[in-house]
């Protein structure tokens, strides 16, 4: 989700030790969403060995801190930034921006401690607010193109507004229901984000590539895939793994279509090319255990570990690269940690799916390769986001 910096305007330079972390939306999102990846999961599975308890059903509190805590962050981090290169106006910033990030903070304590009406209030109100400011920024520069993907973080929090309802009993659905929503909200924003810059990443960085593109597909395939994971978040079966298959055949189009091979020589490329396969192929995963072939987790951790995590700890590299004013370039560490996580992601899914009696083995494998992903990232760039850019301009 990386964007071309913006040029500002103005000749003053920053000393690259001037701590900035509040100086754009990315920096503080991207640091506490991999501190979030970090510490969450390895929690979740001394959880889920019995040696840690959470105020609400484990299985509950893990399932929203991935969607609601960890990708939320990087998703508001990264429209924060890119809105403000999509108007030129201001996104949050300064005290606003530290602000919207205490809330968020507040809201991961409230989770892990408490329970009950004031969790849900601290933990509903940050994705509210920020969506408020997300969209009076589009609304003001009438940035009509961007106006869903300013509207998704409001749909977001109506989602986990639910799921805050059902926990406490005052709405009666399944509270993880409410957590595939989210989850596929998220995967159609990675289907219209992603549509947009992978290909053009691809195509900007390996010139004379071919690729195939065309706009109408690309909307059939995000509207097909948006209404697959509503059928399936919806717990329906039968016909409904048909619209599942049929957004699977048209995702493998639109992905083949960009020229993934070509790529596997460039890691910042390739792990966007490959965590969005991971599309495709949890929509299959819906479709099969819509008919009952499948368990519904495999398909939740294709989605959940492949694609969401892939293509977040590929985009939190790239922005954060170039955004602090370095050079688009992957070096091994990074690679170390895009490979970890499409491991976590394999281990997962394929051990639910082909070898059901090493499932146990499979959660403990995932999530010592996640936790080390994300503990990477946060060793080499942690720097990155608090301090200014080394070309010494302002974001």
């Amino acid at each position: 989700m990386a964007l071309i910096p913006l040029e500002e305007p103005t000749t003053r330079r920053i000393a690259p030790d001037v701590f900035s972390l509040f100086a754009l939306g990315f920096r503080p999102f991207y640091l506490m969403a991999a501190l979030l990846a970090v510490l969450a999961i390895p929690v979740w599975v001394l959880v889920f060995v019995g040696v840690l308890a959470t105020p609400i059903p484990g299985i509950w509190w893990h399932a929203h801190e991935m969607v609601f805590g960890f990708a939320v962050a990087v998703i508001i981090g990264f429209l924060f930034t890119a809105g403000r290169n999509w108007t030129g106006l201001d996104t949050p910033s300064g005290g606003l921006l530290a602000g919207l990030a205490g809330l968020w903070l507040a809201g991961r304590l409230a989770m892990a401690f408490g329970s009950g009406l004031w969790a849900a209030v601290l933990d509903v109100a940050f994705l509210a607010l920020a969506a408020a400011a997300l969209l009076r920024v589009l609304i003001k520069a009438r940035s009509w193109r961007n106006y869903f993907v300013g509207v998704l973080p409001a749909m977001l929090s109506l989602a986990n507004l639910a799921f805050h309802l059902a926990v406490n009993g005052w709405l009666a659905i399944d509270p993880l229901a409410a957590v595939y929503v989210a989850l596929g909200l998220v995967v159609v924003l990675e289907t219209i984000i992603g549509g947009r810059v992978i290909p053009m990443f691809t195509f900007n960085a390996l010139r004379g590539v071919r690729q195939w593109r065309n706009a109408r597909f690309d909307l059939i395939a995000a509207l097909c895939t948006g209404l697959a994971l509503v059928l399936w978040a919806a717990g329906a079966v039968g016909w409904a793994g048909g619209v599942s298959l049929l957004a699977a055949g048209l995702q493998l189009v639109r992905w083949g279509g960009w020229n993934p091979w070509a790529t596997r020589r460039t890691p910042l490329l390739w792990v966007l090319h490959l965590s969005y396969l991971w599309i495709p192929l949890g929509l299959l995963l819906t479709a099969l255990a819509q008919w009952g072939v499948m368990p519904r987790s495999a398909a939740v951790h294709a989605l959940a570990i492949g694609a969401t995590g892939g293509l977040i700890i590929g985009m939190i590299t790239r922005t954060a690269l170039g955004h602090t004013g370095r050079m688009l370039v992957a070096g091994r560490l990074e690679a170390i940690a895009y490979a970890l996580v499409q491991l976590a992601a394999v281990a997962r899914v394929l051990t639910l799916v082909a070898i059901p009696a090493a499932v146990v083995g499979g959660i403990h494998l995932a999530a010592t390769a996640w936790t080390l992903a994300f503990a990477l990232y946060l060793w080499r760039y942690t720097p990155y986001l608090l301090y200014a850019r080394v070309d010494g301009k302002a974001g």
